[in-house]
């Protein structure tokens, strides 16, 4: 038998030779360390079609006892009639608090945290989405609520009120906001009175009737224009076959899509001034940028991250903040349109006494990109901004497969994901002059200031460009 004192010993020993080794030893710099390159496989997900013409998206996950399910509906708030505008927002309250099947909203809500599935009904501009998550044990459950909840909405009226209320005393606090006040300026000069360019009123929302509700569920609640994403624990044949047998009554109509208002052309450009006590004023400058079908989409992005889009790496932030310290945050974004071309915003906040000379250093900035061509260095950082972000959203598997079933819905290309990175890797210092001549065009811009700016006249000088002063009684009038 070994002593244990000799058994110490050769430990001590050990680890005194381990310190020697490790003192011995060069420290590598960062700039010498090597790394197993990252490899990306972006995963496929084909999706099956029901006979009454839902597209189904499933992909097994056993890690965790959960599931998560998103249904789609492609019908949104483009649709809303002028006169009720806001009514597809009291729509999404109603059906998430108004209760399904033979429940009603009490008891529809008790029934949900008894099984603690957690319910979110939302709708942009093209489609309503309703998400639940709950314990896998509780997917039958789950289905037939979602069944509910599509077939047989019950509206109540009373919520309709209730939701109704809320509705319109948040119409009542929108001024309070200096930013929700200037992107609703800057939507009504864009985009006139199409449907992008409307805010909901308290007589809009008044005219909402439940008929009204009813009625767009009833036109777009149907099978063919359902789209439904499951992930997480459960075996995909046997759901499958739920799913098939729990929708088979569900008959396939003469479904018609409603149709998409065109946008009409811009206005003339007109600088707006929005009249607020407050110390600082909030500008936003833009106009209509681009929708997803444009070829050069990828290089508009890769162009906006180096403009704005891309926090302290973007020129935005460097000369107004870093350089000059005018502004805590200023930015720049695209919001890429899915169906109609979308909006292209620059915005920030600074000192009333420096409002007119951020505009000028923003303009400045667009016009420079547009003249001359960004550095390499500028390029690499934005190329890989947008590689990065795009590695990161396959971080959670249902968030894949709803990014799937999103790209068919709106019609991208095959492969759109699978050769995204290549083609970002493939933009050049050229793509980028080029792209910015095309679509930024500072001189046709809408530019909003909302609160008390110093000496905008040179702005409007410098542009030849018209003023309109919305006073506060215009900004407090029509609510």
């Amino acid at each position: 038998m070994i002593p244990r004192a000799f058994i110490c010993c050769l430990v001590v020993v050990s680890i005194g030779l381990s310190a020697c080794g490790v003192l011995n030893s060069r420290q590598l710099r960062p700039d010498e360390l090597v790394f197993t390159p990252l490899k990306l496989t972006v995963p496929e997900f084909k999706p099956v079609v029901l006979p009454n013409g839902i597209r189904l998206y499933l992909f097994e996950d056993r890690e965790l006892p959960l599931i998560k399910i998103s249904g789609t509906i492609a019908a949104g708030s483009i649709n809303d009639p002028a006169d009720r505008t806001g009514q597809s927002d009291l729509f999404a309250a109603l059906l998430a608090e108004g209760g399904a099947g033979e429940r009603g909203p009490i008891a529809f809500e008790e029934y949900l945290e008894s099984l603690s599935i957690d319910l979110n009904v939302a709708i942009d501009d093209y489609e309503t989405d309703i998400s639940l998550s709950l314990l896998s044990e509780d997917l039958d459950a789950g289905l037939a609520i979602l069944s509910d909840l599509l077939r047989h909405p019950q509206f109540d009226s009373d919520r309709l009120e209730l939701a109704r209320r809320r509705m319109v005393e948040e119409i009542r606090r929108q001024n309070d906001n200096s930013q929700k006040v200037a992107q609703r300026l800057f939507n009504a000069a864009v985009y006139g009175d199409h449907p992008f360019g409307r805010t909901p009123t308290v007589s809009s929302v008044e005219r909402v009737k439940r008929e009204n509700i009813v009625d767009f569920q009833q036109k777009n609640f149907v099978p063919e224009n359902f789209w439904l994403a499951i992930s997480g624990d459960f075996d995909r044949q046997e759901l499958e076959a739920k799913l098939r047998a729990l929708f088979s009554d569900w008959e396939k109509g003469d479904y018609q899509p409603l149709p998409i208002p065109a946008l009409s052309e811009p206005p003339n450009r007109e600088i707006l001034i929005a009249e607020k006590e407050i110390p600082q004023t909030t500008v936003m400058i833009g106009g209509v940028g681009i929708s997803k079908d444009n070829p050069d989409m990828l290089t508009v992005r890769v162009m906006n991250a180096i403009l704005g889009g891309n926090g302290f790496n973007s020129r935005l932030m460097r000369e107004i903040r870093s350089n000059r310290g005018l502004a805590y945050s200023v930015y720049s974004y695209y919001r890429i349109g899915r169906r109609l071309p979308g909006s292209f915003i620059a915005s920030g906040e600074t000192k009333n006494e420096t409002a007119t000379e951020m505009v000028s250093l923003m303009l400045d900035e667009m016009t420079k990109i547009r003249t001359e061509l960004v550095s390499e260095e500028e390029l690499t950082l934005a190329k890989e901004s947008r590689i990065n972000s795009f590695v990161f959203a396959f971080t959670d598997s249902h968030d894949v497969l709803t990014q799937q079933m999103r790209l068919d819905l709106y019609g991208y290309p095959d492969g759109y994901l699978q050769t995204y990175r290549d083609k970002v890797t493939a933009i050049t210092r050229e793509d980028v002059l080029r792209v910015a001549k095309k679509y930024l065009q500072p001189e046709k811009m809408t530019i909003v200031m909302v609160g008390k700016p110093d000496q905008y006249q040179t702005i409007a000088e410098k542009l030849q460009r018209t003023i309109k002063i919305i006073s506060q009684a215009e900004l407090t009038g029509e609510l």
